[in-house]
């Protein structure tokens, strides 16, 4: 079975750093590798990161990358610590890779298309963080001239794009996006509307405050991003880098942001097909603009459970054991942001279609 890996990518600033230690700090006994896209000498990030004291990333588990830009140097770096981490004796569950921010994501993902990584690891999903106030505002990151003095500041960067076409680079390749800050906009509803507009069919734009994000919502995504590259087409073909998120806004939003998604439960009957219920999933799902489903089902005349996991608008399901002690019928866990109508899910969840 092959090691999932998550791309975190986005600008210097948007809060990357930050998501990914609350995710560290929420793995669920996951064992989490960290791979982080630094240049210069500084090694911000690994600081931030390191000897944080979280259970599931020892400092072992978090691993530098500061020879340049990640998708300037994937032959020469990334691989190589990808295959070091996959020959462990007891290799990682889940590989996060927190890119510069200047690194183009494309051909990061591309990377896992190389004979020795292919059969061994997929990208599960790629999360694009952005700083909402910034990108409302229309220039991408909040310190822009901090921007250009990191991109002066890599010697190894063979590509000089625009912000708004390197923006375009991760929002194209991005299978959710993360408008973080949301604490510090007035209107964060109009910016998400516009995401949706420029973003891939099916991929989910959710709010944030200090990356708190459930790890339910960033992992398990089950992309296989890279079997979809020509999908993520590249605004440009040039090159960028790193990124030291260190987001400077008051601990007491953090709160806040665990306050901003909410899950729950819906008991049901027992199915009749398993494909015509997955379809009906997906339009619930698309209706109520809910991030992730999971739960099991009975199937009418069959003795085995029907598992069933969806992110976004793909539902897979398959049978996966004997029903045993199960029972008969249907409960299924609902992921999404504050504010769903419970009722109106349930009532749709719980008068799935019969066949015709």
């Amino acid at each position: 079975m092959k090691i999932p890996a998550t791309i975190v990518t986005g600008f210097l600033g948007a809060g990357k750093t930050t998501l990914i230690r609350h995710l560290l700090q929420n793995a669920g006994g996951r064992r989490i590798a960290l791979i982080i896209n630094e240049f210069g000498d500084l090694g911000v990030d690994g600081g931030i990161l390191k000897g944080c004291g979280i259970e599931s990333c020892s400092d072992d588990d978090v691993v530098e990358l500061s020879n340049g830009c990640i998708c300037c140097t994937v032959a020469d770096d990334f691989v190589p610590t990808m295959q070091a981490l996959l020959a462990r004796d007891v290799p990682p569950d889940h590989i996060v890779i927190e890119t510069s921010g200047l690194a183009l994501p494309q051909p990061l993902v591309r990377a896992f298309a190389w004979p020795d990584l292919k059969t061994r690891v997929t990208v599960d999903g790629v999360v694009t963080v952005l700083d909402g106030p910034a990108v409302a505002a229309g220039t991408f990151a909040a310190d822009v001239a901090a921007v250009d003095r990191q991109r002066a500041a890599d010697d190894g960067l063979d590509h000089e794009t625009p912000l708004s076409e390197l923006y375009a680079d991760q929002v194209a390749c991005a299978d959710m996006i993360v408008v973080n800050k949301t604490d510090l906009m007035d209107d964060a509803d109009a910016l998400v509307a516009r995401l949706s507009g420029e973003a891939r069919a099916g991929v989910q734009v959710v709010l944030a405050v200090m990356g708190a994000l459930p790890v339910e919502v960033l992992l398990g995504r089950g992309q296989g991003a890279e079997d979809d590259i020509s999908a993520r087409h590249e605004v440009h073909h040039h090159h960028h880098h790193h990124d030291d998120d260190d987001d400077h806004h008051d601990d007491h939003h953090h709160e806040h942001g665990h306050d901003a998604f909410e899950s729950f439960v819906v008991d049901g009957p027992e199915i009749d097909d398993p494909a015509l219920y997955a379809g009906h999933l997906a339009a619930v799902i698309r209706d109520h603009g809910i991030l992730r489903l999971k739960g099991f089902a009975s199937v009418a005349g069959k003795p085995m459970r029907l598992t069933v996991q969806a992110v976004g608008p793909r539902v897979d399901h398959y049978f996966d054991r004997p029903l045993g002690g199960d029972g008969r019928g249907s409960r299924m866990v609902v992921i999404g942001q504050a504010g769903l109508d419970r009722d109106a899910i349930a009532s749709a969840l719980q008068n799935a279609p019969a066949p015709a």
